[in-house]
């Protein structure tokens, strides 16, 4: 059996993990007494544990919820700047060594914010991670992908904007918040400008919504990355003596479109019942390219290396099982993984 250890020195590839999902607790009450905030605790373990509790309740939406206390401390540059750092620095001490992480630019201009600069601010965070985890004798590599919420109408905006900062750490774009209902394609004009300039993204799907939320996104938006994924379970029939998969979930294992899976997550927002039924270990099973993910830490009171922990311990993976998993990742990330 793996042991804690090997998981938390393993080197490992994170291309799903939300910035304003994973602030530390302390970092929220510091500045919540700045605002004049009011929260559920002021203590740092009673508010984690109040958020994760929370969260626990079943819903898609109510888990969101709780990110009403995160966006509200992440509406002006300096606390922007802050939070960033902090995710670097807390994903490079879990063993992270290239990150993906995203957030929503328009919900932090609350506080007179432009896109633009809360970009600016939430690179200048990154940056600054990278560096004081080096200090730290952590190396990681930290880029950050833009999301528009899926149920505004300013993806394409967002989209515009962020093709300003390719050179510069941004390396993707992806549509995020409550997904029934809001199907990837109503932000066609926004992928199909991205798909002509070349530059990658991702797509929420197949978490709140059947699978053909899932297939809306990678036939009608060209998607080669799709966040969570796990409605194509429903895809394959696991009933008879062997697995018998439906034309679209082998049109997606052939073409080997990177499933970003987050158990945890999965598990608080009723997109999956338990850590022994999770999708993750199947579709593994069945050669579907995918790997784990954290989604957002704080709400799931959890890390990169619980997660492939709570998984390898149920379904018996391997360490070779984890470093298969984590290689699909870096070969299926937005920017050149360095080696070593």
């Amino acid at each position: 059996m793996l042991q804690t250890k090997d998981i938390a020195e393993l080197p490992k590839v994170l291309l799903h993990d939300h910035v304003d999902g994973g602030l530390r607790p302390q970092t929220i009450i510091d500045i919540a007494r700045q605002i004049d905030l009011e929260l559920p605790s002021y203590d740092p373990d009673s508010l984690q544990e109040s958020i994760f509790a929370s969260c626990n309740e079943g819903s898609l939406e109510k888990y969101l919820k709780n990110f009403d206390y995160t966006i509200a401390v992440m509406q002006s540059y300096e606390n922007l700047v802050r939070v960033s750092r902090e995710c670097v620095i807390d994903l490079a001490l879990d063993g992270v060594v290239y990150a993906e992480v995203r957030g929503a630019p328009e919900l932090f201009t609350q506080g007179g914010l432009t896109i633009s600069q809360v970009i600016e601010a939430t690179l200048q965070g990154i940056s600054e991670g990278v560096t004081e985890a080096q200090s730290l004798n952590r190396k990681i590599e930290t880029k950050f992908i833009a999301c528009a919420m899926r149920h505004t109408n300013r993806s394409l905006e967002v989209a515009e904007t962020i093709l300003k900062f390719r050179e510069k750490g941004l390396v993707g774009f992806d549509i995020a918040g409550a997904e029934s209902g809001f199907p990837a394609s109503n932000h066609r004009a926004a992928f199909d400008l991205l798909h002509d300039q070349g530059f990658p993204y991702t797509i929420h799907a197949g978490e709140a919504a059947p699978f053909e939320s899932m297939k809306d996104a990678i036939k009608n938006c060209r998607a080669k990355r799709i966040g969570h994924g796990v409605r194509l379970i429903d895809e394959i029939d696991l009933t008879g003596d062997s697995p018998n998969l439906s034309d679209d979930a082998k049109m997606i294992r052939d073409l080997q479109i990177h499933l970003e899976m987050a158990p945890t997550s999965n598990l608080q927002t009723g997109a999956a019942t338990d850590y022994e039924s999770h999708p993750a270990a199947v579709l593994h099973d069945l050669g579907f390219n995918i790997a784990l993910n954290t989604d957002n830490r704080l709400m799931s009171n959890t890390s990169l290396s619980r997660e492939y922990e709570l998984m390898s311990r149920i379904h018996n993976w391997s360490i070779e099982d984890l470093v298969a998993m984590n290689k699909k990742a870096q070969a299926a990330a937005f920017a050149q993984v360095l080696e070593g």
